[in-house]
């Protein structure tokens, strides 16, 4: 029966009249209602894909802004981290530079940058200084303040100095010797008095003896005033004045006698009572006061009008250095003058008002009587330090190492500011956090601040001589570093010191490092904290190597990971030169080799084997110093033994074809420079047209490779003692070093090969060869240890290396003591063929370093 249903509705549904109408009707519509339904889902379907769209839309945009305002918030976080202070403890108290503190180092002569002048540690101190001039010298004025290579002095430079409490120097001008001697005297709460005594003695033997002005001065900087207290018509006795730190004293300028007979001797007076904006002006205000009005008249001779302060009269406001806008107070500046014919002698007195229980006036015989006392002291240390005198060197000899010592002591500076910084996430440079920097510096007249690389050279002689003052130094260092680990390589901390740099080197780059030199001036301090038994024999230094040791982390971790090569163990200087088509060869300012040959194409293939040698050593020396205070130890440990791992070192930079170390990178020697061709147009005039510069040419396309230019990187597997004493390369290094026609000369190692194809070429127009054959003391001083070294322990090089040391050694010695004695100056470098001093002028920053050769104390 369900069939034949079945079958009737089939036959129904086929037919064409209208009988089964109703039915065929039933079922349209369900198939509407299908098809609304199924018409609703697909349209809500697409609403929910338009809907999801529309979402995802959203959220994408939701995502971009949060993206976009994180780039922002991530940008300028990294735009700050260059100036966010490290987050340890400062290893220094703030008040440990203070006369409560430390009031033996309160007052010194830590104005490096002028030929007389002392100064606090304080961030804005009063400062007192120095100037001279030499009458009826014609209508030039030669006006001698600030130490300058073009003032031509015969020499100048402390003979002694302790580092402390008082120096002797002896500036020698044209016709005439000065001799400014200081001593300093505990007592009060504000660092005590001190005592300058300057003698004047003629030099040449012209019947007319010199007529000197000395200006002694007095300046605030933005702390502090003076009052001037005249006596005896326009003489300026005495000056009174306080300040924060110093609180109320007393300045009084005794007047001029002949000497040791302390007849009293005729001068004139003059003074000058002014403001200045800043320290770098005073020179200029001084030479903006001067006037020819005034009568030399002495008892016995000629009246002549001479030169002295008058009215300051600035300049008019367009010739102002001042920026638009630039607000800076202007601060209290007293000038005495006294012009007087040599010899004679004159003292100036600083008195501490809380100095009460004073026993005399730190002046005339108590002050000869106090300096024989100190000249005694500093004779009797020096020798017991260095031991000089029993080597059998001369009095002569002594004399010369005494002063080397003495003047990188006096060359000791301490300054406040900030440096100029600015990193790849800053459109401008930023403002360094402000902070206090005690360093020595390397050159008083050339390089008067401090410098990263040359102040781990020049706290290895200062540790000989006061441990403390290298403490010191070390922290105030590493209390520079930034979160990110940075140290600014070159501290321009004020306008004084920014006044004395050329632009373009004033802004510090925090992807650029410096060799970590200062590790070689905490070696010693490792050293010395096991010689003298460890922690129950010196608890001192424990404590402050824990103070230092986090800072120290972060300062390895920095190079670490910002100087890595391009394969694993590798490392590349940062900060190469950019503009390479003016350069010969690129230089590598940041290493502090400069103009020494490297890959002559900078790209990030480059492997520099100086800068392994120097993460060698800071790592054995980080694990030293981890294992000394109980801290974790192994991955320092680790870094070490793998860059000192011969093999790793071999694999890396040795080249079986050059037989030594090299740098790898893209490379030709093929280049030259050459005259650039500058079209001129017929019948133009040619000096509408640029002038013609010398740019390079590159013969033969550069390829990776190994720089073939052996010199001072090539050495420095030696010279940093990683090369174990039986390797086979120690034979190769000694054979090159003691070839004359390479880098042996009888004056010391020159810099670079005599038979490089760079050997003494300008890298520019206008740029000299630096480190391109001349010698250099520090890396000779290295050479010398390092010798010294493979000389004293067993290997098939022992002999050979005591054979170069004892020559090596007294070839450097020799000449730096002969060219003091011939030009009274030590110098930057030594000229290769004559041994000539060149260069800066005095350095005894690293050139200081012949002291401890002589001593044989490496």
């Amino acid at each position: 029966m369900g069939r034949q249903r079945h079958g009737k509705r089939v036959i129904s549904n086929n037919s064409k009249d209208g009988s089964d109408s109703v039915p065929h009707g039933k079922e349209d519509k369900k198939k509407d209602i299908a098809n609304s339904i199924l018409h609703r889902k697909e349209k809500k379907k697409k609403l929910d894909i338009a809907k999801l769209f529309i979402n995802i839309s959203i959220g994408l945009c939701i995502f971009s802004l949060i993206w976009f305002f994180y780039a922002i918030y991530m940008r300028s976080y990294m735009a700050r981290r260059i100036i966010t202070p490290h987050s340890s403890p400062k290893i220094l108290d703030p008040n440990s530079t203070s006369p409560a503190v430390s009031p033996h180092l309160f007052w010194g002569s830590y104005r490096p940058q002028v030929y007389f002048g002392m100064k606090t540690r304080s961030p804005k101190s009063v400062v007192t200084g120095l100037m001279w001039m030499r009458q009826f010298g014609g209508m030039d004025v030669n006006l001698r303040h600030t130490c300058e290579q073009g003032d031509q002095l015969q020499s100048y430079g402390w003979l002694m100095h302790d580092g402390m409490d008082f120096g002797i120097q002896e500036v020698r001008d044209t016709d005439f010797t000065l001799t400014t001697e200081f001593v300093k005297r505990q007592g009060g709460e504000h660092g005590g008095d001190w005592t300058w005594r300057i003698t004047a003695k003629q030099q040449s033997p012209a019947a007319q003896a010199p007529v000197i002005s000395l200006m002694f001065y007095v300046a605030t900087d933005s702390q502090g005033s003076l009052q001037a207290h005249i006596e005896e018509r326009n003489r300026l006795g005495s000056v009174t004045g306080s300040s924060e730190e110093l609180g109320q004293f007393k300045l009084t300028f005794r007047k001029p006698s002949a000497g040791e007979s302390s007849t009293a001797k005729y001068a004139s007076y003059n003074h000058l009572k002014t403001v200045s904006p800043g320290l770098e002006k005073l020179t200029d205000i001084v030479k903006n006061s001067l006037s020819g009005r005034f009568i030399y008249n002495p008892p016995s001779g000629e009246k002549r009008h001479y030169i002295a302060v008058d009215t300051y009269k600035p300049p008019p406001p367009q010739q102002q250095q001042q920026q638009r806008g630039e607000s800076r107070k202007e601060n209290d500046f007293v000038v005495h003058q006294v012009t007087v014919q040599a010899p004679f002698q004159i003292e100036v007195l600083f008195e501490s008002a809380s100095f009460r229980d004073r026993p005399n006036q730190l002046a005339a015989e108590v002050l000869t009587e106090e300096l024989e006392k100190r000249k005694s002291a500093f004779d009797a240390k020096f020798e017991e330090t260095f031991g000089l005198h029993r080597k059998g060197y001369t009095p002569a000899q002594i004399k010369f190492s005494k002063a080397a010592l003495s003047n990188m002591l006096g060359g000791m500076g301490y300054f406040y500011g900030q440096s100029a910084v600015q990193s790849k996430y800053n459109e401008y440079p930023l403002a360094y956090p402000e902070g206090p920097l005690f360093t020595a510096v390397p050159s008083r007249s050339f390089f008067p601040r401090g410098f990263l690389w040359d102040e781990g050279f020049h706290q290895l002689l200062i540790n000989k001589w006061d441990p403390q003052i290298t403490r010191e130094s070390l922290a105030h260092w590493l209390d520079m570093i930034n979160v990110e680990g940075w140290i600014p390589r070159e501290q321009i901390l004020d306008d004084e010191a920014r006044s004395k740099v050329p632009g373009e080197f004033i802004v510090q780059r925090n992807e650029n490092a410096n060799p970590p030199t200062l590790f070689l001036a905490l070696q010693k301090l490792v050293v010395s904290f096991v010689a003298k038994g460890g922690e129950k024999a010196d608890k001192d230094t424990k404590a402050y190597l824990k103070r230092l040791f986090p800072r120290l982390q972060t300062w390895f971790e920095w190079y670490n990971t910002t100087q890595t090569g391009p394969v694993p163990n590798s490392y590349r200087w940062r900060g190469r030169d950019k503009d390479t088509n003016l350069f010969l060869n690129p230089k590598t300012l940041t290493s502090g080799l400069d103009d020494y040959p490297r890959a002559s194409h900078p790209s990030q293939d480059e492997r520099h084997v100086d800068l392994h040698c120097w993460m060698a050593l800071a790592s054995g020396i980080m694990a030293d110093v981890a294992k000394l205070l109980g801290e974790p130890h192994q991955d320092y440990e680790k870094t070490h033994q793998i860059l000192s791992d011969n093999s790793v070192l071999e694999e890396l930079h040795w080249s079986e074809q050059l037989k030594t170390f090299a740098d790898y990178g893209n490379h030709t020697q093929s280049v030259a420079l050459q005259r650039e061709k500058v079209y001129v147009p017929p019948s133009q005039p040619r000096h509408q047209f640029p002038t013609a510069r010398l740019v390079r040419s590159v013969r033969k396309a550069p390829k990776l490779q190994y720089v073939n230019s052996l010199g001072y990187v090539s050495l420095f597997p030696f010279l940093l003692q990683i090369l174990q004493p039986d390797s086979p390369k120690l034979e190769h290094i000694l054979k090159d070093m003691r070839d004359d026609q390479k880098l042996w000369t009888r004056y010391g190692l020159r810099s670079l090969s005599k038979s490089d194809p760079l050997f003494m070429k300008r890298n520019t127009e206008h740029d000299a060869p630096y480190w391109r054959g001349p010698i250099w003391i520090n890396i000779n001083y290295l050479a010398v240890r390092a010798l010294h070294y493979y000389a004293n322990t067993e290997g098939p090089y022992k002999e050979k290396s005591a054979s170069l040391y004892e020559e090596l050694r007294t070839n450097i010695i020799e000449n730096v003591y002969s060219q003091y004695m011939e030009t009274g100056y030590i110098w930057e470098q030594y000229n290769d063929s004559t041994g000539r001093g060149q260069g800066s002028h005095p350095f005894t920053g690293w050139s200081a370093l012949c002291v401890l050769m002589m001593a044989e104390q490496y």
